[in-house]
């Protein structure tokens, strides 16, 4: 490396989880307890800039122009931490990022801040890694940002080690053209985050059930999504929705993210969908906001009656999204 810093930007898109991520089999390596299938979501990104400095002393961060957080700036330390020994570097780094969506809300943010930030610091460091090994790595600082890596529908295999846990494209984006339409019931920051809720999963009774039952939902969502089934593609996202936030309810301490407004909403899709034959369906991550997915056909209608349904609703669109890529080296 030369003297002087050198820098890139990346870009990495959320993902929205259609068989979930929920819980370790190994919280150091943050390898899963089951596999987990995706969508990137083009509109919904996340773009950082890495300048490795030798002047520096310590890494800074900076998110959407302020300062971090000490718990954010800790988390990103640690992941740089991860990286210098990986790469075998001893400088520190000024990392600049910005998200055009809300953080911290249940909208997989942690996912496409890492994916980014793994990008491209790897890619300021001269380094040019393959798909696989960017998965790897941005899986240390965010299990779902694994996902955010490739491009499309993904698949985030759940491994036996290391090196065997990382996502890959199944489907491209536009082998389906689906619409997350997402319904925003709040913005405020979750007080419990995914990290400490993925270490409380296993005291509930009910994890054990939803780990051994994974691949079957695997198989019939990856088997909907190839055959553009939207009938078997909503009947499985939303059982497994259900069953994680079951999961979450029944852990020690209880997880409660759903408020009345998502559980209003989840009624109203079930009855678009049953009675009034749209093609939506909805899943939520660990927070308050609805994802309902649907066809893009259908998207204006969801939309429409979204907004009747509650004028406190702020609602965020998008389609399928690609991988992570570089802007600047």
């Amino acid at each position: 490396m030369a003297d002087g810093p050198r820098s890139a930007t990346a870009r990495a898109h959320s993902n929205i989880a259609f068989v979930k991520y929920w819980g370790n089999r190994d919280h150091r390596l943050r390898l899963p307890a089951n596999s987990s299938i995706s969508m990137n979501l083009a509109d919904l990104h996340t773009t950082t800039t890495v300048a490795w400095e030798r002047s520096l002393r310590l890494d800074t961060l900076r998110i959407n122009g302020a300062l971090a957080a000490d718990s954010a700036l800790e988390r990103v330390r640690n992941h740089l931490d991860m990286l210098r020994a990986r790469f075998k570097t001893r400088r520190y780094a000024r990392v600049c990022s910005m998200n055009n969506f809300p953080m911290g809300t249940g909208i997989a943010s942690s996912a496409s801040a890492f994916a980014a930030l793994t990008m491209a610091a790897g890619t300021a460091l001269g380094l040019n890694l393959s798909e696989r090994e960017l998965s790897i790595l941005a899986r240390m600082g965010s299990g779902s940002a694994a996902r955010s890596i490739p491009s499309g529908y993904v698949e985030w295999h759940a491994g036996h080690s290391h090196e065997t846990s990382f996502a890959e494209t199944f489907a491209s984006s536009d082998h389906w053209k689906l619409i997350d339409v997402i319904a925003i019931v709040s913005r405020a920051h979750k007080r419990t985050g995914s990290s400490a809720g993925h270490e409380t999963a296993g005291s509930s009774v009910l994890q054990p059930a939803r780990i051994g039952s994974a691949a079957d939902r695997m198989g019939a969502v990856k088997s909907a999504i190839m055959r553009r089934d939207f009938e078997q593609f909503a009947s499985v996202v939303e059982e497994d929705s259900n069953l994680m936030h079951a999961v979450m309810m029944t852990s020690d301490p209880p997880l409660l993210y759903w408020a009345p407004l998502s559980f209003a909403i989840m009624k109203e899709v079930r009855h678009w969908r049953t009675v009034e034959h749209l093609q939506v369906c909805f899943t939520l991550d660990a927070g308050p906001n609805v994802h309902c997915i649907c066809a893009s056909t259908d998207a204006d209608a969801v939309v429409a009656r979204l907004q009747a349904l509650s004028s406190e609703l702020e609602i965020l669109r998008s389609t399928v999204g690609c991988g992570a890529y570089i802007l600047k080296p």
